[in-house]
């Protein structure tokens, strides 16, 4: 088995007056499910192919192990293990022009 790494962004997201990171692994959903449980992170807080963190859990989130990285870094590293998920806007998204109408 290879290196499993638990990867976290800076808090540089806003929602709701927080600053929020994304935490993903590099190896498995299930590793990265282990970890947030860890954390103490709830299950709400997975998006797909990543759990969004408050900048609170930051430091905890480091000091468990996870590697601390840039969002694009971080984006790569989901890809090249195959975990990323593609978002696509389908026909029950409102996109800019059907929001004005």
């Amino acid at each position: 088995m290879g290196n499993m790494t638990i990867l976290i962004d800076k808090p540089l997201w806003h929602l709701k007056g927080e600053r929020f990171s994304h935490l993903v692994s590099d190896s498995s959903y299930d590793e990265l499910h282990d970890f947030a449980s860890k954390l103490g992170v709830p299950e709400r807080a997975f998006h797909g192919d990543h759990y969004d963190i408050p900048e609170r859990f930051w430091q905890k989130a480091v000091d468990l192990g996870a590697t601390a990285t840039d969002s694009r870094e971080l984006v790569r590293k989901l890809r090249k293990a195959g975990l990323r998920k593609s978002y696509k806007i389908t026909s029950d998204v409102p996109t800019q022009k059907r929001r004005k109408e």
